[in-house]
């Protein structure tokens, strides 16, 4: 079994750094899938991840987006996420937890145990009540392979208000990386990048820079990029040089892929499927553009 930095670092040397979110935001699943419904979100899914294939190597499925549709709705997401992995996709679960003791433990094994009913290879996580909330995951992720990814310098306008104020010196979100430090290297893998993950908003290219100062082992996962204002050369700010390439992490884009031009008045499904692909394809050249890819033609390390 290999560790998920690995993992993630060859899909991206692989095919580009494009992360694909798949989020079904209320009343915009076409209704050539069941629209708003859990089937309808459950086959949506489905086809966003027959297009992904090839194209990219991660999607990154929003939780809340499935969960507000009750236990149909998780259900819908337990769908994504296995076929995602059967297809040979990483998947980042984007569920934000964040609290103590068996509480998290048990979001833990929701997602990052060996049995999880919502199969993933790494889940976001909030690190504001403590360093000793990450622990479940840490050591979830250390046992079977997993990651964990910690919103560090989110992409939203409000993330000033906490993450940006002075603390003795340096922002909040630098403290953070600070006490995440032996975190870091305990999730150290054989590429070198440990499968701690940050969230390094594109919003924030400063700051991105900074992070990589910061944690240089660390993946990014930078969303902010495409719908939310910022290009290609701010979402790779934090992104260091490996020979002819650019890495670091990934880039997430969600609503320019899920609901681009001509998706929603497509009239079939081979209409559909053809905007889907033409906005993931043009995501992914956009990125490649400026950071490059190391290998082409390699093959997707396994699950």
């Amino acid at each position: 079994m290999s560790d998920f930095a690995s993992r993630l670092i060859t899909a991206a040397r692989t095919l580009g750094p494009l992360c694909v979110g798949i989020d079904p935001h209320a009343g915009r699943v076409p209704a050539l899938f069941g629209g708003d419904t859990p089937d309808g979100l459950a086959r949506w899914g489905e086809a966003i991840i027959a297009q992904v294939v090839g194209r990219a190597g991660i999607i990154k499925p929003q939780v809340g987006l499935f969960e507000r549709l009750g236990p149909d709705g998780m259900r819908a997401l337990q769908i994504v996420c296995e076929a995602a992995r059967n297809a040979g996709l990483i998947v980042i679960a984007d569920a934000k937890r964040g609290d103590i003791g068996s509480t998290a433990e048990g979001y833990a094994r929701a997602y990052l145990g060996k049995a999880a009913p919502f199969p993933c290879d790494a889940v976001t996580v909030n690190p504001y009540m403590g360093i000793d909330t990450l622990e479940p995951f840490l050591s979830a992720a250390e046992s079977n392979g997993k990651g964990v990814v910690v919103l560090t310098r989110t992409s939203n306008p409000g993330s000033a208000d906490f993450q940006m104020q002075d603390m003795g010196g340096a922002p909040l979100y630098a403290r953070v990386v600070e006490a995440l430090q032996p975190a870091i290297q305990r999730l150290e893998g054989a590429d070198g990048w440990s499968s701690l993950m940050l969230v390094a908003g594109a919003t924030g290219p400063d700051e991105a820079r900074k992070l990589r100062q910061l944690a240089p082992k660390c993946l990014f996962l930078v969303p902010g990029y495409g719908a939310q204002g910022s290009g290609a050369q701010d979402a790779l700010a934090g992104f260091v040089r490996r020979g002819n390439h650019l890495e670091g992490g990934v880039v997430n884009t969600s609503r320019s892929v899920n609901f681009p031009d001509g998706a929603a008045s497509a009239g079939n499904l081979a209409e559909w499927q053809s905007a889907i692909a033409q906005a993931i394809d043009a995501a992914q050249a956009d990125l490649t553009a400026l950071s490059g890819v190391a290998e082409r033609s390699g093959t997707l390390a396994g699950n």
